[in-house]
């Protein structure tokens, strides 16, 4: 955003001009938006299915999906792994008190949903920016200090992308951010964006 002096008549006046994103910047921040979501969302259903990535691979090597006691549904628990076992530091006991309880469970699998679900639309992007932020956070918390770095590891990275995701409004591009912004509830209630 500039300032600029123009004259009007005898008088001058200060006007505001808003600078915007180019094509090219538009289009890298929806890439950037879109693999986001595909992260949060494969994070989601690997966790909810076993689909053998994180979650359901076994130690042969092979995939046991929707595997008895790993995937969420079929009695898995998407939280204790990492919390009981990755958590260090000193906020490692508190963490480790919460692993694998269902409400834990719960908000976590929503909170990957529900990120991967608005990344991937372009919707709620505000909403998905604090939630993920917090999330991201929260699991940087777990396992304070990061082994390759002091201070920042991926999921200070991931909040700040989700920050700068809907602060330039990335759901617009290649998504349904506008139209979203112009329904009467979003009108109603702009944290919604």
């Amino acid at each position: 955003m500039a300032v600029t002096i123009q004259q009007r008549g005898d008088t001058p006046v200060l006007v505001e001009v808003r600078g915007g994103l180019g094509k090219a910047a538009q289009r890298v921040l929806a890439t950037l938006r879109l693999a986001m979501g595909f992260i949060f969302a494969w994070a989601f259903a690997d966790k909810m299915f076993a689909l053998g990535f994180s979650t359901g691979r076994l130690e042969d090597g092979s995939i046991d999906f929707f595997a008895q006691g790993a995937a969420a549904l079929n009695g898995g628990s998407p939280s204790f792994g990492f919390l009981n076992f990755g958590s260090r530091g000193p906020l490692a006991s508190f963490w480790q008190s919460l692993a694998g309880d269902g409400w834990v469970n719960v908000l976590f699998l929503a909170a990957l949903g529900g990120l991967g679900l608005a990344l991937l639309l372009g919707i709620g992007l505000r909403i998905a920016a604090v939630s993920g932020a917090l999330l991201m956070l929260s699991m940087w918390s777990v396992a304070i200090w990061p082994e390759n770095n002091l201070f920042v590891d991926d999921h200070i990275v991931y909040a700040l992308v989700l920050v700068v995701l809907a602060l330039t409004a990335a759901g617009n591009t290649w998504g349904f951010g506008e139209r979203w912004s112009r329904t009467r509830l979003v009108q109603r209630f702009p944290f919604l964006k």
